[in-house]
C-alpha cells in the first residue's frame, strides 16, 4: 500500500508517463553524447543507441519508427525552443520569428552538435526530409500564416506575393546563418530588417 498522499489518483493514474518522458530524455542525451563523441550520424544505429543508453531497441522504436525520426528530435532538443508569438502586430510577430531564426544562427555556431548535425544532415536525404517535414515545414506556415493575417488587417499591401514575401523576409537571417557563417548576427538585426521591409510594403494612405 502507498503511503496517504503518495499514491496515484483515483479516476484513472496516469502510469508510466514519467518513466516515459525519462526514457526519451535518456536516448535524446546518449545521442549527443555519441555525436560529441564524433560518431557520424551514418554509424549511428539504432541498435548502437540503445546499448549505450541501456534499454533495448524495441524501447527507442516505441518512441520513434526509426532514426531519422530520433535525430530530428535531437536536432529540436538542441536548438532554441520555437517562440510564443505576441500577436500584437504583423511587426512584432516578423520580429519575434526573425529573432528565432537569429538565436539559432548563433546557437548553431556556438554548437558543435548543431554545426555538425545540420552539415551531415544534408548529406542524408531520409533524415534531412525528415527535418524538413517536421521542422522547416511548420515555421514557414507560420510565417506565411503571419504575413496573411497582417494582409487581412491592412498592415501590407494587398498585392504582395506571400510566399515571395516570406522568402524576402527570412532571407537576410538565413544569408548570415548558412552561407556567410563569419557574418555578424547581432542583437536588434531582427527588428532592423523587419522595419527596413515594412517601411515598403504597408498600403499607401489615401487622403482626400
Amino acid at each position: 500500500m502507498s503511503p496517504a498522499g503518495t499514491g496515484p489518483r483515483q479516476g484513472g493514474p496516469a502510469r508510466g508517463r514519467p518513466r516515459s518522458e525519462a526514457v526519451e530524455r535518456a536516448v535524446v542525451e546518449g545521442v549527443m553524447e555519441l555525436l560529441e563523441d564524433g560518431v557520424p550520424l551514418a554509424e549511428l544505429s539504432i541498435e548502437r543507441i540503445a546499448r549505450t543508453v541501456g534499454v533495448g531497441k524495441a524501447t527507442i522504436y516505441r518512441r520513434w519508427s526509426g532514426k531519422e525520426e530520433l535525430f530530428v528530435d535531437v536536432v529540436r532538443a538542441a536548438e532554441p525552443p520555437d517562440p510564443e508569438l505576441p500577436g500584437t502586430s504583423l511587426r512584432d510577430d516578423l520580429v519575434v520569428l526573425l529573432e528565432s531564426l537569429r538565436r539559432r544562427g548563433l546557437a548553431n555556431r556556438a554548437s558543435a552538435i548543431l554545426h555538425n548535425v545540420h552539415a551531415q544532415m544534408k548529406s542524408s536525404p531520409r533524415i534531412w526530409a525528415a527535418y524538413h517535414d517536421t521542422v522547416v515545414l511548420p515555421r514557414r506556415r507560420l510565417g506565411l500564416e503571419v504575413l496573411r493575417r497582417g494582409r487581412e488587417n491592412g498592415e501590407l499591401r494587398a498585392d504582395v506575393d506571400m510566399e515571395l514575401l516570406n522568402d524576402i523576409i527570412v532571407g537576410p537571417l538565413l544569408v548570415r546563418t548558412v552561407l556567410r557563417p563569419d557574418a555578424d548576427l547581432p542583437e536588434g538585426l531582427a527588428e532592423q530588417v523587419v522595419d527596413t521591409l515594412l517601411q515598403g510594403l504597408r498600403p499607401v494612405s489615401r487622403h482626400a
